[in-house]
């Protein structure tokens, strides 16, 4: 694995500072069914770490202190950590909006099989990974058999109502690119991906987020090994918008990793890039239960082009859709 940080740190992106807290991202460890090409976490079915029963609890002491509005789930598959359902039932009496970022095929494995019921028992947003409407596409990113696997799971979303008008159930769509290109229009994407799905293969869905690949971790290690790093990072600052700025996901998010410490975004997670103001110290959630955040700068590099190229990305989908 290719180190990418020494690459990004010498950066001249503007500065920025958080504004109201509204949402707490949660990984829950890097175990994962799965092994993509573009994951940033680097995760798969071999990592070992994950979030204990003990952190879960602060996460919920954090949510009720900070009374924040919506909790999002993210691994690995988050639904592996073995406090999931626990985290989701708390945090449903606390009226909390919750989504799960699921990458389907964890839907149709053995001692999941009720997983799906579950989620829509609790209300839970999905989000899920579908890198395309064509098999061949997918399982060259993702792995051999997982495109017959997802619709699998997408058709069991549907018949609990996921995607379904009117049934309240949010079924998300995420779509990011094969290589070192940026994502086409979100909304063009989103009429194909209806299209085709629903012709195909007689799948619903709510929406369809569009998500820039980030030069870090394995995709960022696999586009040094083919000497396409450099040349990334210059198309992702040559289609950089100032307008994005206002809308990045780290000025309303904080994100906690599966030992409860605390960073500006999923990526910074990534990088091991603590808060900022901190002496170059991890800070825990548990510092933070009382703290008024609003204001304070958040750390930048040369990663966070790729939340502010063409049409934005976040974990809520393109910035100017």
């Amino acid at each position: 694995m290719h180190a990418t940080l020494p690459l990004l740190t010498e950066s001249d992106f503007p500065p920025l500072h958080r504004g109201r807290l509204e949402t707490l991202q949660v990984n829950l460890g890097y175990l994962c069914n799965q092994s993509c090409l573009h994951c940033h976490v680097n995760a798969g079915p071999r990592r070992t770490e994950i979030m204990s029963e003990q952190r879960v609890q602060q996460v919920l002491d954090f949510l009720a202190a900070q009374q924040i509005t919506t909790l999002d789930l993210t691994g690995g598959a988050p639904e592996m950590n073995p406090h999931f359902r626990y985290l989701i039932g708390e945090a449903t009496k606390l009226g909390v909006r919750i989504i799960d970022r699921c990458n389907l095929t964890i839907l149709e494995e053995p001692g999941y099989e009720d997983m799906a019921a579950f989620l829509a028992q609790h209300r839970v947003e999905v989000v899920a990974s579908l890198p395309c409407y064509l098999s061949d596409n997918v399982d060259a990113q993702r792995g051999k058999g997982v495109f017959e696997t997802s619709i699998a799971a997408l058709k069991q979303l549907n018949a609990l109502g996921y995607g379904i008008e009117g049934s309240g159930l949010t079924l998300t769509l995420v779509y990011n690119p094969q290589g070192a290109c940026l994502p086409p229009s979100q909304d063009e994407l989103q009429a194909a991906y209806k299209r085709e799905l629903r012709l195909r293969y007689g799948i619903e869905f709510n929406q369809l987020f569009t998500i820039t690949n980030m030069p870090i971790k394995r995709f960022g290690s696999t586009l040094i090994s083919r000497g396409e790093f450099a040349s990334y990072m210059q198309l992702l600052k040559e289609a950089y918008s100032e307008e994005n700025l206002s809308g990045v996901m780290c000025r309303s998010l904080i994100s906690v990793d599966w030992q409860g410490f605390v960073y500006d975004c999923d990526f910074n997670q990534m990088l091991e890039l603590p808060l900022a103001g901190q002496h170059g110290n991890s800070t825990h959630l548990s510092e933070l239960m009382h703290e008024d955040m609003q204001g304070r700068p958040i750390v930048v590099m040369d990663h966070c082009y790729g939340c502010t190229a063409g049409q934005g990305s976040s974990c809520g989908g393109a910035l100017d859709a």
